[in-house]
């Protein structure tokens, strides 16, 4: 069997149809790496799970997408940030279906600092989108780095609040990063990468599909510490990354408005529904900066070789994590958490603490490798 290079066993996997997260997880799981599927034999992939069509698939990748990634990539600024690369977002590595890899247009370091995601209405209010940016901005000069999906409305003001505050953004795209969606965001794609970075989990080729935002909407929030909505009516996609997040073990944030304005009724469900009322961007800062200092602490061996001796966000020099150990909130919480994937509403009741300190917690918890998140909004304790 001939030896398929490292970059080719990745763009393989990208790019054969059927691979979905139970499949990757197996992969994974007997191989120790994704790319290992390449050295595998056929009677390997097979005793896996993986079907004959689908290894076919695998080994004979559609020639001319496989063509036009290589040639993507042959750019010094174009990059594919691989599940076993020590850039790949480090929360996103801990969701049940982190896609396999991410093309990434700019600079890749952006991924493993601490993130907020921003988002909202496409067909934002003056007042929203002034929000957007004013907590965007506040964000930013925390240092947080700012990450939305780069749509018309509030999500570009993000961007652009963010950049104006001298801040870094990351934009996740639902279509390949050979184009710009939408077309008049092409100016601001530009500013971004030359300060923050483009990604997708698409190769180049692909259009905007619509169910390829669903997907761009996990890796937004899997991504974050928390996501803000600024602005959503009862049907807007925004309320399904805020759900997304809220599977993911992750705060969300609603700043709330006026009971006439249809573009506030979004965030005021979600404020029913546990997401936390936020009026300024400090406190959401109060809120998440203990995540962001132990996830800092969690990344800095990687910072120093891979990101060219960047160090992590400001907030690691002036946040003090908690001392997990010896809280006893906390070890009421592990206690309340069994060995075996333990539902979020049975962790709550057991430990008899209130839902928002649960969801700060349990991140808390998984980021120092105490407990483990299962598909579904269950965790289980590490042994």
């Amino acid at each position: 069997m001939p030896t398929v290079p490292h970059a080719e066993a990745w763009l393989g996997l990208v790019l054969t149809r059927g691979l979905g997260p139970r499949r990757l997880a197996a992969l994974e799981s007997a191989l120790g790496s994704l790319a290992g599927w390449a050295e595998a034999s056929d009677r390997q992939l097979s005793d896996i799970g993986l079907e004959q069509a689908l290894i076919r698939r695998l080994r004979q990748p559609d020639p001319d997408q496989l063509a036009r990634c290589r040639a993507w990539l042959d750019h010094e600024h174009h990059h594919l940030v691989t599940r076993d690369d020590p850039l790949f977002p480090p929360l996103l590595k801990r969701t049940a279906d982190a896609p396999a890899a991410l093309f990434a247009l700019g600079d890749p370091h952006c991924l493993v600092h601490p993130q907020i995601a921003i988002v909202g209405s496409r067909n934002a209010s003056p007042g929203g989108r002034d929000h957007a940016r004013s907590f965007s901005g506040t964000l930013s000069r925390s240092g947080f780095v700012i990450t939305s999906g780069l749509a018309a409305g509030i999500d570009g003001h993000a961007h652009a609040g963010c950049l104006d505050a001298g801040g870094k953004t990351i934009a996740v795209a639902g279509t390949g990063l050979d184009q710009v969606y939408p077309a008049r965001h092409r100016e601001l794609a530009h500013r971004i990468v030359d300060s923050g970075v483009v990604i997708s989990q698409f190769p180049p080729g692909i259009g905007p599909l619509p169910g390829n935002f669903p997907a761009r909407n996990r890796i937004i929030s899997g991504m974050s510490l928390g996501t803000l909505v600024v602005e959503a009516g009862l049907k807007s996609g925004s309320l399904i990354t805020a759900r997304l997040a809220s599977e993911q073990g992750r705060d969300v944030f609603a700043i709330p408005g006026s009971v006439h304005n249809p573009l506030a009724r979004g965030c005021h469900r979600l404020i029913r529904d546990g997401a936390k009322l936020v009026e300024s961007a400090e406190e959401i800062v109060d809120e998440l900066a203990p995540l962001a200092r132990q996830l800092a602490e969690d990344i800095e061996h990687l910072l120093a070789p891979a990101a060219g001796g960047m160090t992590a966000a400001p907030l690691e020099e002036c946040v003090q994590a908690p001392h997990i150990g010896e809280d006893p909130e906390y070890q009421r919480l592990l206690e309340a958490i069994g060995f075996e994937p333990t539902p979020v509403d049975e962790i709550i009741q057991r430990s008899n603490l209130t839902p928002a300190a649960v969801s700060s917690m349990l991140l808390m918890l998984e980021l120092d490798g105490r407990i483990c998140a299962h598909a579904g909004g269950r965790y289980s304790r590490n042994a």
